[in-house]
């Protein structure tokens, strides 16, 4: 009864995921599997000839890496912008070592040219890798030797991933506070103040015509005169012995009391008609449109002090574009915030529904581009594949944002579900393909191919180690993402991610992946044609 059960893929599926869970939460010396641990349950599984179908393994795959993408897309243009060169640097180097080490290992070991190919795209876990060795060398070699390679290709970026922060002595928990501090302090801290005017300079002036925001980056939220409290506009005039109330940064405040007039500790209530509210925008019409476009001072006469995103507080700028799921703080009369809420949209729950319209269009377009084949000359031509299509229309569309009535991220809970839920489908399906022939591969090809492989997989990593943390000083999290995104690895990535809260390791592994698999390529087509 057991062995029919098996044989069922969903109850072999959820076994394996069940399995491989518990596996997971086992530590030893404070080092865990975690998710990764499903892979390894898969391989066992595969040994028994319990098979995950191909397309499971696939519908995973595609989940995976398109919830990578729309959760990299922003931060991977600004990554690309601050350290592409690096990371280029660091793609060249860990695919230029494993190709170079492949050629060292062919002429040492007298290893056919197929063979050899085979062994690079497999350790280096690239199915476009092996595509492009098949078509190159015409001979099933690469295939037999991609197929040694690629078990200990996975396994071995995971646990070199896993290994690397404890061999390092390094904390990933500690670099998660260290990045969080760092993203914060490009965005310094907001305070109000409340500031007498007594310039006699800006007597009887508007704040139009002083540029108050301009000149110093704060905003006006308040201003009394006399006993009479109101929200200011860019025509509110200013008096000797007014009172205004400021939010800003700490310079930004400093140049408010150098232009207007000295700090005071007295603070400006609310009237009993006024509020200070908290909207959410999730107003599909108003996503990707300034501050200042929507004049909210001249429709409504509310003032937004602040915005907060990902739990950083920005400064309400007019150039500042709005984001679904921004939260504005915003100061006017009651029956004023009414109407802006209804504008807004403000309503918690859209934030939390899926709309799966984006996420099919999304990877509907990721599949079509993957197919694309652009050729170079009769000699070279490249594909970016089911992978790389879906994860750079993924990147594209996160950082478009929105298109016409269509918004292409989601929210951080549907992303977190729908990636594991990819994974897991796809580390079960991967492992028990791995396993069904890895001892019996082994057992005919004998050590040499298979060490060659195990050379192939780990000297990469160990290169991308050396260059990218004692030399360009790269952050292990960053580290961590750019070996998976180097070694073109899916599940490394998976174990990377999951020793970290921040999303470091998936925006430098989406940074890397495409570079390095477009490298690869022209390097396996390099070493098939011209290397004897």
């Amino acid at each position: 009864m057991f062995e029919t059960l098996l044989q069922s893929s969903y109850f072999s599926l959820f076994l394996i995921i069940a399995l491989g869970f518990m596996l997971g939460r086992i530590k030893i010396k404070g080092l865990s599997l975690d998710v990764s641990a499903v892979i390894f349950i898969a391989l066992l599984f595969g040994h028994f000839n319990v098979l995950i179908p191909k397309e499971i393994g696939n519908f995973g795959l595609v989940l995976f890496i398109f919830t990578i993408g729309i959760q990299a897309g922003p931060g991977f243009f600004d990554s690309f912008r601050s350290q592409g060169k690096t990371l280029i640097i660091l793609a060249l180097l860990i695919v230029g070592s494993a190709s170079l080490s492949g050629v060292i290992f062919k002429y040492v070991f007298d290893i056919d040219t197929p063979s050899i190919v085979g062994l690079i795209a497999g350790a280096l876990t690239s199915t476009p890798g092996l595509a492009v060795a098949i078509d190159t060398t015409q001979s099933s070699s690469a295939s037999i030797a991609y197929g040694i390679a690629y078990p200990f290709g996975v396994i071995g970026v995971i646990l070199f991933i896993k290994l690397l922060p404890k061999m390092l002595r390094l904390n990933t928990q500690d670099e998660d506070k260290k990045l969080e501090e760092k993203r914060k302090s490009k965005y310094p801290q907001l305070h109000t103040a409340t500031f007498l005017i007594s310039n006699d300079n800006v007597y009887e002036k508007t704040l139009a015509q002083l540029q108050v925001r301009a000149m110093t980056g704060a905003v006006v939220s308040r201003l009394k005169h006399e006993d009479d409290i109101s929200i200011p506009t860019g025509h509110t005039v200013l008096h000797k012995g007014d009172m205004i109330k400021a939010v800003g940064d700490d310079a930004s405040l400093k140049k408010i009391e150098i232009l207007l007039g000295e700090r005071t500790e007295e603070d400006i209530p609310l009237s009993n008609t006024q509020e200070l509210q908290s909207l959410l925008l999730t107003n599909k019409e108003i996503i990707n449109k300034t501050i200042g476009h929507l004049n909210l001072q001249g429709t409504f006469g509310c003032t937004v002090t602040r915005v907060r995103r990902s739990g950083i507080d920005l400064v309400a700028e007019p150039d500042l574009v709005l984001k679904f799921g921004d939260k504005l703080m915003v100061a006017g009369e009651k029956e004023s915030l009414n109407s802006l809420g209804r504008f807004f949209g403000n309503d918690e729950k859209r934030l939390s529904d899926t709309d799966f319209f984006p996420i099919a269009t999304g990877i509907v377009l990721g599949v079509l581009f993957g197919k694309i084949n652009i050729s170079f000359s009769d000699s070279f031509s490249f594909s970016p594949g089911l992978t790389g299509g879906i994860l750079i229309v993924a990147l594209v569309l996160s950082a478009i944002g929105k298109t016409g009535p269509i918004i292409w991220s989601m929210s951080a809970s549907a992303n977190q579900l729908l990636r594991q839920l990819g994974l897991l489908l796809f580390l079960a399906e991967v492992g028990t393909s791995a396993g069904v022939n890895l001892v019996s591969t082994f057992q005919e090809s004998g050590l040499m191919l298979f060490g060659v492989g195990i050379a192939l997989t780990i000297i990469p990593m160990i290169v991308a180690v050396g260059f990218g943390y004692f030399v360009f000083k790269i952050n292990i999290l960053d580290l961590l993402g750019t070996i998976a995104g180097g070694m073109t690895s899916t599940p490394g990535l998976a174990a990377a991610d999951s020793m970290s809260d921040s999303g470091a390791p998936s925006v430098a592994y989406a940074t890397v992946y495409p570079i390095a698999m477009v490298i690869l390529i022209i390097f396996i087509q390099f070493i098939a044609k011209l290397v004897v």
